[in-house]
């Protein structure tokens, strides 16, 4: 029996539970990442809370024992970027992995234009993700279809561009962005765009992930520290979240499923009333649930639990 195996079986009893928040390279793809933390840490559960290409560097939170159950709210979390962006040349892929389809001229792209045409990508747009893409139609990735050659026009999404400014110009040919957007926003599809709204192409040559919502890259271990790199605990890892705190009988009626009156738990600290969806924790702070609210019995207002953790 290897050593790997047999402390796998050794820490079976007491698996690791929390988040290691990684600042992945260039190179190796998510799914790399998640192998190497899960042989390092000695973990059968292990997962990520948020895709990253192969080419993009930056936060990648990657989810331990228990904490495999958040990957759905992280997932849901704002992103925030910084992407480099090529103009005159535009890939198959809408990235500097793909093959190059057009060449233009960009002699007269000015920053002035490209301030302009950055106006209609913010606040809340229709996006066409890449062909080339890990998104699944009738049930397989798009890339699947384009390395096929099957040509097929993937339908637009809703995505929200919180924030779009312009880092720094090199121009005319280089665009650094700052981005912070929704779930589900293709940032080489907005270097794509761009390109097309300028009227000269464009295409993605470098992207960082600063921010996976409660995670920042201060906060990000190397990948030769995922070994020893403590782990973020599971309520501070939802802590885009409001707190509800539970006594002894709201904890035992939300284990078993039931649903508990919203006024039966503490509320917390600053609390606004448009919030919807709660992380529950005891008395010590660890995490029971995350629950939505019903508001549709008015002033009785019940938690429904989405999901239960041990």
């Amino acid at each position: 029996m290897s050593s790997v195996v047999a402390a796998a079986e050794a820490s079976a009893g007491h698996e690791q539970a929390g988040v290691l928040v990684v600042d992945k390279p260039a190179g190796p793809t998510s799914f790399d990442i998640v192998r190497q933390v899960r042989r390092a840490r000695h973990t059968r559960r292990v997962g990520h809370g948020g895709t990253l290409d192969p080419m993009a560097t930056g936060v990648l939170p990657i989810c331990l024992g228990e904490a495999t159950k958040l990957a759905q709210f992280l997932l849901d979390a704002d992103k925030e970027y910084q992407a480099t962006v090529c103009f005159g040349v535009e890939t198959d892929t809408f990235d500097a992995t793909g093959a190059v389809v057009e060449s233009q001229g960009i002699a007269g792209l000015t920053q002035a234009r490209v301030a302009e045409a950055l106006e209609a990508f913010r606040g809340t747009i229709q996006q066409v993700p890449p062909r080339f893409s890990a998104l699944k139609l009738r049930g397989r990735p798009l890339y699947d279809y384009a390395r096929a050659g099957e040509v097929i026009d993937p339908a637009p999404r809703t995505v929200v561009i919180h924030e779009l400014s312009v880092v720094d110009w090199t121009g005319p040919a280089t665009l650094v962005l700052r981005v912070r957007c929704s779930k589900g926003t293709y940032i080489r599809s907005l270097a794509f765009d761009l390109g097309r709204a300028v009227g000269a192409g464009a295409h993605l040559t470098a992207l960082r992930r600063t921010r996976s919502g409660p995670f920042h890259l201060g906060a990000a271990c190397a990948l030769a520290e995922i070994e020893t790199a403590p782990l973020v605990g599971l309520s501070q890892a939802l802590g885009h979240l409001p707190v509800l705190h539970a006594d002894d009988t709201a904890v035992r009626q939300l284990q078993q499923g039931q649903r508990v009156t919203r006024a039966a738990l503490q509320p917390p600290a600053g609390a606004s009333v448009s919030d919807t969806r709660f992380q529950v924790v005891r008395s010590d702070g660890t995490l029971i649930a995350v629950a939505d609210l019903d508001v549709s019995d008015g002033a009785d207002a019940t938690l429904r639990t989405v999901r239960v953790f041990n």
